[in-house]
């Protein structure tokens, strides 16, 4: 009979006990935590150009939610992103936060309950009201210096709320490489990119049709003609294509093409223009 003994591949010591249902809480924030004090996804600067793949990702407007698309767009770019990395590449990956626009302005109006006005002088002192006015007619009317205060505090706090979801959602981005549309950075070189433009020959001043806003509400509407008149303000608002009925969340009609004069990159014989084809 053959001996009852144990083979040399069993463990000799206690048994390791399974829970049937493994405790997973705080595994992910701790994993956030360690991959960030790692450096796991970090950008080594000392490098070659041969080595780098850079990823130039368009930055989300940080001015509301995050949905299930976001989720979708940002995974492919992190699939390629950890494919470079595994065949030896220096990845460049920052996160930017496109915080400068008008669906910043209206999140910030609507949030606290305010409008700007650049004839109303600044006040360095100005707090807006604890709850918002529910009609805008009935908001604080705040100079335009006090106005991008609040923009830049409020984007501040929506642009934390962003970066935790991403780093739930596992992104590896290089977080100490955020940039943000609205700092002075972003429109320094902006400025300097112009400049450049313009000593190049690559932007010109001309008089053109330009879609005109009123503080009534953004454009809903363009009217046929590009020399119409702004038509007067109206309670009306658009009624829903589905359902018939008239929408309350967005703001009376009042848009049209008006002449302006601005600045205009100067075309080339592809179409697209010389600024872009610059940068």
């Amino acid at each position: 009979m053959a001996e009852d003994t144990q083979g040399t591949d069993t463990p000799i010591t206690a048994p390791i006990n399974v829970p049937d249902k493994p405790a997973l809480e705080g595994l992910e924030a701790a994993l956030t935590q360690r991959w960030l004090a790692e450096g796991t996804y970090k950008f080594d600067p000392d490098t070659t150009r041969e080595q780098v793949y850079s990823i130039d990702t368009p930055p989300p407007t940080a001015s509301g939610s995050l949905h299930v698309g976001h989720m979708f767009s940002y995974t492919q770019t992190d699939v390629l992103a950890r494919y470079q990395r595994m065949t030896g590449k220096n990845v460049f990956y920052p996160m930017g936060w496109d915080d400068n626009g008008l669906p910043t302005e209206r999140r910030v109006q609507n949030y606290y309950g305010v409008r700007c006005d650049p004839a109303i002088p600044y006040n360095p002192d100005y707090r807006p009201p604890a709850q918002p006015a529910k009609n805008q007619r009935d908001f604080d009317v705040v100079s335009r210096r006090n106005f991008i205060e609040l923009c830049e505090e409020l984007a501040v706090e929506d642009e934390k709320v962003f970066e935790n979801l991403f780093q739930t959602l596992g992104l590896s981005v290089d977080w100490k490489l955020t940039y943000r549309t609205i700092d002075d950075n972003s429109r320094a070189a902006s400025q300097r990119a112009f400049l450049a433009n313009l000593a190049a020959g690559d932007a010109y001043m001309a008089e053109a049709p330009t879609l005109w806003t009123s503080p009534s509400g953004p454009q809903w509407r363009r009217p046929n003609s590009k020399t119409a008149k702004c038509p007067a303000p109206t309670t009306a608002t658009p009624s829903s294509p589905r359902t018939g009925r008239r929408s309350t969340s967005r703001p009376p009609v009042r848009s049209c093409w008006l002449p302006a004069r601005r600045w205009w990159p100067t075309p080339t014989t592809n179409g697209t223009s010389r600024c872009s084809a610059r940068r």
